[in-house]
């Protein structure tokens, strides 16, 4: 378990629209750009192997600009294809809060980042003992059947409370500004109630832009 001591004021940062890195949760990423090759090549060189996965928005400048509040994940595997391109892995360790971008001659995006505030991501396993499991299941399959999606109810109705809010939080048909909602509730239980929120609302025909207002 890393402590804040042990997190670096400097990451990489990996803008990706629509993927969600949460703590303790794991990410599978497919890398081939360029620069994000260069990206993992350099975090695999540092001892603490870490890297921020953010999501990116434009401004009304027309310019992209990054949330101000990301999750760090660290490289727990890595393979190399024929052709050059890496497929990796992520274990969400700790959210941080952007200060600056850090300019330099680097192919990819660097911040300087805080870690104070989310000293819960580092700690124990979050329960959530207001989940009504049965009522929260039915509404998921309501959802995933709109949606046409499928997936392993059993593992569901065994997984533990943080692995079932997580897991689904990254993997629902959500929009950018919907899953950074998700990434910022400050507890499971905030979390779970805004993916209630938001699975409710698909359900009725509505957009997210509505939500999130």
């Amino acid at each position: 378990m890393m402590t804040g001591v042990d997190l670096p004021e400097t990451i990489p940062v990996f803008p990706l629209p629509g993927a969600l890195l949460l703590p303790r949760a794991r990410l599978p990423l497919h890398i081939f750009e360029p620069r994000y090759l260069a990206l993992i090549e350099d975090v695999m060189k540092t001892p603490h192997r870490l890297m921020g996965m953010i999501q990116p928005y434009e401004s009304a400048a027309g310019d992209t600009r990054l949330h101000a509040i990301g999750c760090a994940g660290r490289l727990t595997a890595f393979s190399e294809t024929e052709d050059g391109r890496y497929m990796i892995t992520l274990s969400g360790i700790s959210r941080f809060r952007v200060r600056h971008e850090v300019e330099g001659f680097m192919p990819y995006r660097r911040c300087e980042v805080s870690w104070d505030g989310f000293d819960r991501d580092r700690g124990a396993v979050e329960s959530d003992p207001g989940l009504q499991r049965e009522s929260f299941l039915a509404l998921l399959a309501k959802f995933f059947e709109e949606h046409g999606l499928s997936t392993d109810w059993e593992s569901l109705e065994e997984a533990e409370d943080e692995l079932l809010i997580n897991s689904l939080s990254m993997l629902c048909p959500f929009e950018s500004e919907e899953r950074q909602a998700l990434l910022e509730a400050p507890t499971l239980v905030e979390r779970r109630e805004t993916l209630t929120t938001l699975i409710e609302f698909a359900l009725r025909g509505g957009s997210g832009e509505e939500v999130m207002q």
